[in-house]
């Protein structure tokens, strides 16, 4: 059978990857990770005042001519209290963020004031805008300050409420149906009879979705049956948005999930030229699309890193885009000895460049909490210590 490039799998699936329509509008409290429906403009100028940047002493610069000019401390102004205007050859003892006072147009630093008897000398010579924050310096009433399709941070969480605002429009959390397929896997805290082992897949797949933000729907582990497998299908169908399972994507008299997609919808299975995680398996049951991941653990890491968590991204209306690799130096040999592109499991080292794993099946999941990333490797490719290769950093999640 012929390999679908990874370009052309993770193509087709962005193709097919509609955003959800539904819009709430929770509380900003309630936003983080969330994606933005709208543009976000603006209703304030911020800073709305000329403010201090610092705790010291806010006068004319022009007063000060040399170092050592004493000036009498006319007033004193607090972050939320409001100044008289300064009045000239005076200072005003001035805390961060306090308005500035009308005539002022500098703050020295406290550090280099010496203070006492109503007086203050100024050690410093400063100069007009010192320690100022201008009004506007951050944001302008009317500009957009986040746009549609961006997931909130921190940051932006304080962004927005920087302005005022209290509730945002949001798309709906993606809400993602999983299981696991297998009469071998057993749930950790249950005993283990004689071939079984314990479904890691399952938490592989619900901590990924978690860190996204999304809903899961968790339908634990699926009888190697294929009415059950079809009743699990249906239920998954009415109760996400999107279906994702592990294992049981080949053709064998014990792997069900493939026909049992058939029967309640539509299936593409490719092999895509990749390693690990050459089974994929694409399609629908009803309108809810469905992916299908090899059983093997890091197979499924991979996956999920590198094509469920794009065309995740777009079904929440996302317009990040996955970053760059970064070129970065391998410290290790490797060969490529088949037609697929392979993703190592890497680590960057004190001396700036990659170790690699040494043990790269796709059954040892101790490598994926080992590394940091993936190295990229085309096909035909012999890696020498020294040559760079491209690298791509595993989310924080």
């Amino acid at each position: 059978m012929t390999l679908l490039s990874f370009d052309a799998a993770r193509a087709a699936l962005l193709a097919s990857a509609h955003p959800i329509d539904d819009i709430e509008w929770p509380d900003l409290a309630e936003a983080y990770g969330r994606v933005l429906a709208a543009d976000l403009t603006s209703p304030l100028t911020v800073p709305s005042f000329d403010n201090s940047a610092m705790d010291g002493y806010a006068l004319r610069a022009a007063d000060v001519p040399a170092p050592g000019t004493r000036l009498p401390v006319s007033q004193r102004i607090t972050a939320g209290a409001s100044g008289e205007p300064l009045a000239p050859g005076s200072a005003a003892r001035i805390f961060t963020g306090a308005p500035l006072p009308a005539g002022a147009d500098t703050v020295v630093m406290q550090e280099l004031c010496e203070a006492g008897d109503g007086m203050v000398t100024i050690q410093h010579q400063p100069r007009p805008g010192d320690h100022v924050r201008l009004a506007g310096a951050d944001i302008r009433a009317g500009t957009t300050i986040l746009a549609a399709g961006t997931r909130l941070s921190a940051a932006a969480l304080g962004l927005a409420a920087s302005v005022g605002v209290e509730r945002l429009p949001l798309r709906r959390r993606l809400r993602v149906a999983i299981f696991s397929t297998g009469d071998e896997l057993r749930n950790p805290g249950q005993p283990l009879g004689p071939g079984q082992i314990y479904n890691s897949n399952r938490y592989v797949m619900r901590g990924f979705l978690q860190s996204l933000g999304l809903e899961v729907v968790d339908l634990g582990i699926v009888a190697d049956d294929r009415q059950i497998t079809r009743d699990a299908l249906l239920r998954a169908a009415a109760a996400a948005d999107v279906i994702l399972a592990s294992g049981g994507m080949s053709e064998g008299e014990e792997d069900h999930v493939a026909a049992a997609v058939r029967a309640e919808g539509r299936l593409d299975v490719w092999k895509v030229a990749m390693k690990p995680g050459k089974p994929l398996a694409f399609g629908s049951v009803g309108q809810t699309p469905f992916i299908g991941l090899p059983g093997n653990p890091v197979a499924v890491w991979v996956g999920l890193l590198l094509l469920v968590e794009p065309f995740l991204a777009r079904r929440q209306g996302a317009t990040e885009q996955t970053a760059s690799p970064q070129r970065l130096r391998a410290d290790f040999s490797w060969k490529v000895k088949g037609n697929r592109l392979e993703f190592l499991r890497v680590r960057k080292n004190a001396q700036g460049g990659l170790d690699c794993y040494l043990d790269q099946s796709s059954g040892v999941l101790s490598s994926a909490v080992w590394a940091d990333g993936l190295a990229v490797i085309p096909p035909g490719t012999e890696v020498r210590p020294g040559d760079e290769v491209d690298f791509i950093a595993r989310p924080a999640g």
